[in-house]
């Protein structure tokens, strides 16, 4: 020994291995527990993205259900119109009854995004309606019949107004 340095024990080498052995077991212990929590993360994320996909379907499958609860009363209204229409002599009130029932249906459809598409004495927009005629009548470029009427939901063209629409007239 030399003087003045603090005396070290030395390791044997059977003590050395020992502890060696002791640092490795608790490493591949560490590696087995990090391994477990691995698997068990990615399992928890499996079912994660199972369970998000069933959710996912079962929207898409029931999104139109509110609406569709909505329009079973109107259609109970016009099988109402219809039974009522084989033994009544006064159309009037059949008439009456199955304008209410329209009415009835645009509202609900209104509250769930539906919107008219104004036509008649409107500029013709290629955009929103589809001109299946022209007539000679009034100002050139000019909607002035509607054939069917156009509807767009929540600010998406759904069907364009078909249309007739005004030209200048030919001159012989």
């Amino acid at each position: 020994m030399v003087e003045g340095q603090p005396s070290e024990i030395a390791e044997t080498p059977e003590e050395a291995v020992s502890r060696m052995r002791a640092e490795l077991e608790a490493k591949a212990k560490e590696a087995e527990e990090n391994h477990n929590r691995y698997l068990r993360s990615v399992a928890d994320l499996d079912n994660y993205r199972k369970r998000s996909e069933k959710e996912k379907q079962d929207a898409i499958s029931f999104a139109n259900e509110d609406l569709i609860s909505e329009i079973l009363p109107i259609v109970d209204n016009f099988e109402r119109a219809l039974s009522h229409a084989n033994g009544e002599e006064n159309l009037e009130s059949l008439r009456q009854g199955v304008k209410l029932t329209i009415d009835q249906m645009l509202s609900v459809l209104k509250k769930n995004g539906l919107q008219e598409i104004k036509s008649v004495g409107e500029r013709f927009d290629p955009a929103v309606h589809h001109a299946i005629t022209e007539e000679e009548v009034g100002e050139p470029g000019t909607v002035v019949k509607e054939f069917q009427k156009g509807y767009t939901l929540k600010g998406r063209l759904l069907r364009p107004a078909m249309v007739a629409v005004s030209k200048a007239p030919v001159v012989h």
